[in-house]
């Protein structure tokens, strides 16, 4: 007998074992692509630290140059002071010269000894700058020889940020790949479950 009420909803059967099959497929690609875009992303790291060597490199490079054209730049400020005093030197010889011409065979006085003490320490300064200049070219390769030794950290560096990237990419792309297969698989999942139960609905007798 109809008690008037609608008869409550039919309940629908257990999940078949294909259905949960593809269910628990569908769930095993959802942490492949997350597994993938991990991965990448540690590639991506790795690559950003590669670069960040490289950056840092790079200034130091930047530094040791400026520092070595600085030492060359004061070499040869040295060099250039030394026509200078060669000149004074070869005008106290010939005030040497002189004086000496002047008293014949007498003893040499102490305005020559003066001179030649001048002219000795002339050469002294000759000596100590052309040796300042040498000393300052010497630092200068040695820091010009760090940039190439640098240079060649800065290649490796930026050879594997390269390759870190190239491997992002390749992993991105598999996971890109991957969720558009999984999404697919996710829609015909849903069109089969909603198949069923639209049939069960429309099979069912109508309630008095």
């Amino acid at each position: 007998m109809a008690t008037g009420g609608g008869a409550p909803p039919q309940q629908t059967g257990a999940a078949t074992p294909l259905a949960a099959r593809r269910s628990r497929w569908i769930g095993q690609q959802y942490a492949d692509i997350t597994k993938l875009r991990e991965i990448a992303a540690r590639h991506d790291r790795a690559a950003a630290r590669a670069q960040q060597r490289v950056a840092r490199l790079n200034t130091h490079i930047e530094k040791l140059r400026h520092q070595a054209t600085l030492l060359r730049e004061r070499g040869q400020k040295a060099l250039a002071q030394i026509p200078e005093i060669e000149q004074q030197m070869k005008q106290h010889e010939r005030d040497i010269e002189a004086a000496t011409n002047r008293t014949g065979g007498a003893p040499v006085g102490s305005d020559v000894t003066n001179l030649h003490y001048r002219v000795r320490k002339l050469q002294q300064k000759v000596v100590d700058r052309q040796q300042k200049a040498r000393a300052l070219e010497l630092r200068a390769a040695t820091k010009t020889q760090k940039t190439a030794e640098l240079k060649v950290k800065v290649d490796r560096y930026t050879e594997t940020a390269r390759l870190e990237e190239q491997e992002a990419q390749a992993y991105r792309q598999r996971a890109d790949r991957l969720q558009m297969v999984t999404e697919h698989d996710v829609a015909d999942h849903l069109k089969a479950s909603a198949a069923p139960a639209k049939g069960s609905s429309e099979d069912s007798p109508p309630t008095l």
